[in-house]
């Protein structure tokens, strides 16, 4: 048994970073400042829904490659759902601007060579086959450009592009760095529709992303104390010498590690001189208690809707609700939660066909969900090695190559965990 790490944050960058080090045989003292894991992917019984519900809706690709490899080392791979093939349902609702009322299911081929462009009912209607060319232009962007000034305007960036981009940048499209989002499409959907499988847990987050990592970390012997915040680090030349918890100092040993994968302002405040982004955008859920009936839908395969020209963007059916999510929410977030959810229902209702009146509901706000994925905020991100010999930095707020993503997260730690067994 090597050295003992002590990873700071059981977010999934944490979780991540853990699991790796204790596969390695190092020691792992895991420290949550929260009365649970997970950050951003975490699960709750709401008393007032009856329902468990997640804090926000989370949807992964097949090509996301760590985050799967991360789901079969803990042994949850098969608590995922999603459609056998790739397929990306979207209705457009009216508003003044267009007309709306649209269905479409986009559904690209399984190869890497894109035939499906070559078929109408595949693609995004009113586009052209020349359309996608600026689509695949993204993957060469490595400037400062926003998505908005990337691609050119019409039907493919109003109704495919700018809600993808929405989703994986949480930033809007006038801002949202095209290079960060160019990243995405070189590992999906230009590896093939073989990398572009949706998938999202099939009962929670926790259950799917969250528990099992827990029980795989305790299964290895790792020391896991929730309600343990850090509030200081005593640092001695260039090392950490101990963390100040809430019962004193926790001695950081000679051939000791630290791993701090807490959110960018606690990295902030505990390593003073970090930079680190300092701008955020929110993302807005609201869970509907209401059963859908996916008979005869086109959205039955898939179990989400993406919504263009509305308020909500992403509707998921979940059992006993619905789910819906509202990325780059600045605009909104400090609105009342009952004008929210009365803003997004009729666009749920045009989704999955509800008619009726707005049930039972819950918003949940992330005010700092993610950084804001602009330029000037992407050149703030630091790399996981920093100035102290013994400390690593993981978190998707870090310099991952990809927006504040799952998959970006779960990297990151994993980046974190090489930095400390190279030492």
């Amino acid at each position: 048994m090597q050295g003992t790490t002590h990873v700071v944050g059981a977010g999934l960058a944490g979780l991540s970073a853990g699991l790796a080090l204790a596969d390695a045989g190092r020691r792992v003292v895991l420290h949550e400042a929260g009365p649970a894991a997970g950050g951003r992917c975490r699960s709750y019984h709401d008393r007032a829904l009856g329902l468990t519900i997640d804090n926000g809706n989370h949807l992964l690709l097949s090509g996301n490659a760590a985050a799967f490899a991360y789901l079969n080392r803990i042994g949850a791979a098969g608590t995922m759902a999603g459609p056998d093939v790739p397929l990306f349902p979207f209705v457009e609702v009216p508003n003044p601007q267009t007309p709306g009322g649209a269905r479409w299911t986009v559904r690209p081929s399984a190869g890497r060579v894109p035939w499906w462009i070559f078929q109408p009912g595949r693609r995004v209607p009113g586009t052209r086959m020349a359309d996608y060319l600026g689509l695949l232009a993204l993957r060469f962007v490595r400037d400062d450009r926003s998505v908005a000034a990337a691609l050119k305007p019409g039907p493919l960036a109003r109704r495919l592009v700018e809600p993808l981009a929405i989703a994986a940048l949480n930033t809007p499209t006038g801002t949202g760095l095209a290079r960060l989002l160019g990243a995405v499409v070189r590992e999906t959907l230009m590896q093939g529709g073989a990398a572009c499988l949706p998938r999202f847990p099939r009962e929670s987050l926790a259950a799917s992303l969250i528990d099992p990592a827990i029980a795989a970390l305790r299964a290895a012997g790792a020391e896991i104390g929730f309600s343990r915040r850090i509030a200081a680090l005593d640092i001695v030349g260039n090392e950490v010498r101990a963390l100040r918890g809430p019962d004193g100092a926790i001695p950081i040993g000679r051939g000791d590690a630290v791993v701090l994968a807490v959110p960018p302002w606690v990295a902030a405040d505990l390593l003073p001189g970090l930079r680190a982004p300092d701008e955020f955008e929110a993302i807005l859920n609201v869970h509907f208690r209401a059963d859908a009936d996916p008979a005869g839908t086109d959205w039955a395969e898939a179990g989400f809707v993406g919504v263009v020209g509305g308020t909500a963007e992403w509707v998921f059916v979940k059992p006993g609700h619905v789910s819906v999510t509202i990325s780059a929410a600045n605009r909104m977030v400090d609105d009342a939660a009952d004008d929210i959810a009365a803003a997004v229902w009729p666009d749920v209702c045009a989704a999955v066909g509800f008619d009726g009146p707005m049930p039972a509901f819950r918003v949940v706000k992330e005010k700092r969900a993610t950084f804001a994925a602009t330029a000037e905020q992407d050149r703030k991100r630091p790399g996981a090695r920093t100035g102290l010999a013994n400390l690593a930095l993981a978190g998707d707020w870090t310099a991952t190559g990809l927006p504040a993503t799952i998959e970006g997260a779960i990297r990151s730690g994993s980046a974190a965990a090489r930095i400390i067994l190279a030492r």
